[in-house]
């Protein structure tokens, strides 16, 4: 018995000291230090040059990983096995981290900066009074073209891509809101709809469009605009951005029959071990001049209003990327549809995919 006794104590004496070392390991400059975030976001979604001059700033270390997917984000944040200080989800996500309870409010003393950003992009409905959020970049889906490799088509219309002569010429998304979403805008019906029929309509229509579908993928498709290996791609704005940059004969059209707008926003996962280095994080992003520097750098759109004072003119003036308030009032912001609505979306995407083969 008392050998029993000695070896439990033993033991317990070892498991102490190991958890000591590892606490001092962890102060060291591990994950949960006070001197360390981590930082989760998509990516080639920062200019790498910000994390280190916020390092030299704040003297905290940033650990940077990247995720391909809202739902994967939330996936790994909610399993809990990392501890994540900042994030950049979508709207429709961050209102289903709010209603998961995976989210940390904001402590707007430690973020003064957030009177840089411009009102408009405040206080929407997937986080009313951004108790959670604040916006990080913002962009539009629609059409990237090159008009060199058609034979004089316009798509001032999503109709426009079912056009027999476009066979094999039109690059897909590989994402279901956004597939489904274009079907369902060409037929004048909402990008949030939860109408069965409706998402059928839609689903029916693009499997139509089947003849002319080249590929579904991802990030893959600025490598084959930019080539001229694909001549039309329903993509996201800052994705084009950046095709049209590497090749200044590709445009860009967000259709008249409306298309998505969307919100990537800065969030504090309950995953944070350094809130207040989040906050810090949070407030030197929102930085004009970085804001301004990580615009240049990303291609994407800031909603910093005083960061367009640092922008060169010609950019911050192209409508295709900055459109009036006019125009951002014809397109609609991706709501939270619900886990089972979602698996409707998924499963008619699916559907059109394999309907493909």
């Amino acid at each position: 018995m008392k050998d029993i006794v000695r070896g439990a104590i033993i033991i317990l004496f070892i498991s102490g000291i190991l958890l000591f070392i590892n606490m001092k390991l962890n102060e060291g400059g591990g994950r949960g230090n006070k001197n360390t975030i981590t930082v989760y976001n998509w990516g080639e979604y920062i200019d790498p040059d910000l994390l280190k001059q916020f390092e030299e700033e704040s003297g905290i270390k940033v650990i940077y990983e990247t995720f391909d997917s809202n739902e994967g984000m939330m996936g790994k944040i909610e399993q809990g096995g990392t501890s994540y200080d900042i994030s950049m989800p979508s709207e429709y996500m961050i209102e289903m981290m709010r209603e998961k309870d995976l989210l940390i409010p904001l402590d707007y003393s430690k973020i003064p900066n957030v009177r840089h950003i411009d009102p408009y992009f405040l206080d929407l409905p997937f986080d009313p009074d951004n108790k959670y959020s604040l916006p990080y970049f913002w962009g539009t889906l629609g059409i990237a073209f090159n008009p060199t490799l058609l034979e004089g088509q316009t798509f001032e219309s999503w109709d426009n891509l079912w056009d027999p002569s476009l066979k094999q010429r039109v690059v897909l998304v590989d994402s279901a809101r956004e597939t489904i979403g274009m079907g369902l805008n060409s037929l004048h019906y909402s990008l949030n709809s939860t109408d069965l029929d409706e998402l059928h309509e839609a689903t029916n229509k693009l499997k139509k469009l089947k003849p002319n579908v080249k590929a579904i993928i991802g990030d893959e498709v600025t490598q084959l605009m930019v080539n001229g290996e694909a001549s039309i791609a329903l993509t996201w704005s800052g994705q084009a951005a950046d095709m049209m940059y590497e090749n200044e004969d590709i445009d860009y059209i967000v259709p008249e029959e409306g298309s998505n707008l969307w919100f990537d926003n800065m969030v504090i996962p309950r995953t944070a071990s350094n809130i207040d280095g989040a906050h810090a994080f949070i407030n030197f992003m929102l930085d004009p001049e970085v804001a301004a520097q990580n615009a240049d750098y990303v291609g994407y759109s800031t909603p910093n209003l005083s960061a367009l004072d640092f922008m060169d003119a010609e950019v911050i003036e192209d409508e295709r990327f900055y459109p009036d308030e006019e125009t951002r009032n014809h397109l609609e912001v991706y709501r939270n549809l619900g886990l089972e609505m979602l698996g409707h979306y998924n499963e008619l995407f699916l559907e059109f995919k394999m309907d493909r083969k």
